[in-house]
């Protein structure tokens, strides 16, 4: 295969179809310890923000392995990065079955977040160099897999959950991770050649210029923007099973209306990923956003039943969009050598965004016993995101125009 047609290619989409099978069973560790919060919380007699730390932990491994594997996808690719991965995503299921306390759960999940981050932004940048004019799209989809994750598994295991308990749950899926992760990561063993970088480092220059900012400047704007974003984003998606058991719909309630919020953010990332190859991802992510803050004061006067699942949809279709676009703006303004790190960089701090959203919107309906104050915190946080994104469109705009009047 020559160097002119290994990007977009026919391996290109059989190599995404496998990267996708691969996320959807990767990710399912950041969304299994939402559906057994309200039983964690019985069990070890915990308040509502203690019983969130193993997800707050879990984010914050989710975090750190989007750095630490991102780099290491670069250095030695991703095979060998999956095979460790998935031995670290088994052991952290294992070893939550034995945890005798909140505070060793917590741990355990620490290790599980870590392990589970090769399912998302590692992947996201390695998919990204096998395409440049339907990029936009292939980081969608691999993005997806984390929500088709979260669609799927919950509610595939609500059996297991509701007849043995969630310890059964964690050791079926340590099974599965270990038999899925390791054969499928084999089928990525090949390599792009160094040539085939070529353009797209091109078109990253020009854009940087463009910005008139650094690769670390950029770097750090996109995370503090990812921050805002993920605090906002969490009180949903973390707290939408309790929410419902709070107003006295029940769990299964709540993790039916995670899969409808998630689903929509399936919908809304291809839709999204289609529009970034036309548009650009710095257009879709401040467009993501502002439809996410949108969504989050629909919030605000629907407690219904009917209306949540509406609203949980609508906010699923809003928010879908944006953490993939920031792994796109990374792509189109930094090198393309440097796209395991850089985006596993900007992963890292979306996901630290959830991880504190989490924890904070569970301390807030701890002091206010209400969540109303918790969506009003998102919604300000994602007033940051809003506007760290403007600048950025605005300072790339006058840098284009500038340029055009000069020539």
């Amino acid at each position: 295969m020559t160097t002119p047609k290994i990007h977009d290619s026919r391996y290109s989409w059989l190599r995404l179809l496998v990267t996708l099978a691969i996320a959807t069973v990767a990710n399912v560790g950041m969304w299994a310890v939402i559906v057994i919060l309200p039983a964690v919380e019985v069990e070890f007699g915990a308040g509502r923000a203690e019983a969130s730390m193993p997800y707050t932990l879990t984010m914050v491994g989710f975090a750190l392995g989007n750095l630490i594997i991102g780099r290491l996808v670069d250095r030695v690719g991703v095979t060998l990065a999956l095979n460790g991965a998935a031995l670290v995503i088994a052991a952290g299921y294992a070893l939550s079955v034995l945890a005798p306390s909140i505070t060793v759960l917590s741990l355990t999940h620490l290790l599980l977040g870590l392990g589970t981050a090769v399912g998302f932004g590692p992947l996201i940048a390695d998919i990204s160099h096998w395409f440049i004019k339907r990029r936009g799209i292939a980081v969608a989809l691999v993005a997806s897999g984390n929500y088709l994750s979260g669609a799927i598994w919950p509610t595939a295991l609500s059996g297991i959950l509701a007849e043995s308990g969630w310890r059964s749950v964690y050791l079926t899926l340590a099974l599965v991770t270990l038999v899925v992760l390791m054969p499928l990561s084999l089928l990525l063993r090949r390599r792009l050649p160094a040539t085939a970088h070529e353009t797209s480092a091109a078109a990253s220059a020009l854009n940087a210029r463009s910005s008139g900012l650094t690769p670390r400047q950029l770097q750090w704007l996109l995370g503090l923007a990812g921050i805002g974003c993920c605090v906002a984003m969490a009180m949903p998606q973390v707290h939408i099973v309790a929410y419902c058991v709070g107003l006295g719909y029940g769990p299964a309630v709540g993790a039916e209306m995670l899969s409808l919020m998630l689903l929509g953010g399936v919908a809304s990332r291809i839709i999204s990923g289609l529009l970034a190859d036309r548009l650009g991802g710095v257009v879709i992510l401040l467009a993501g956003s502002v439809l996410q803050c949108i969504a989050l004061f629909l919030y605000l006067p629907y407690d219904g039943m009917i209306s949540l699942y509406m609203v949980s949809l609508v906010f699923g279709l809003a928010q879908g969009g944006i953490v993939p676009s920031y792994a796109l703006v990374v792509r189109e303004y930094m090198p393309p050598r440097e796209a395991g790190a850089r985006v596993g960089f900007v992963m890292m701090m979306t996901i630290l965004g959830m991880a504190l959203g989490g924890w904070m919107s569970g301390w807030i309906y701890d002091v206010t016993g209400s969540y109303q104050l918790a969506f009003i915190n998102g919604i300000l946080w994602n007033g940051l995101n809003i506007a760290i994104l403007l600048l950025l469109l605005l300072r790339s705009r006058s840098a284009q125009n500038a340029t055009t009047a000069l020539s």
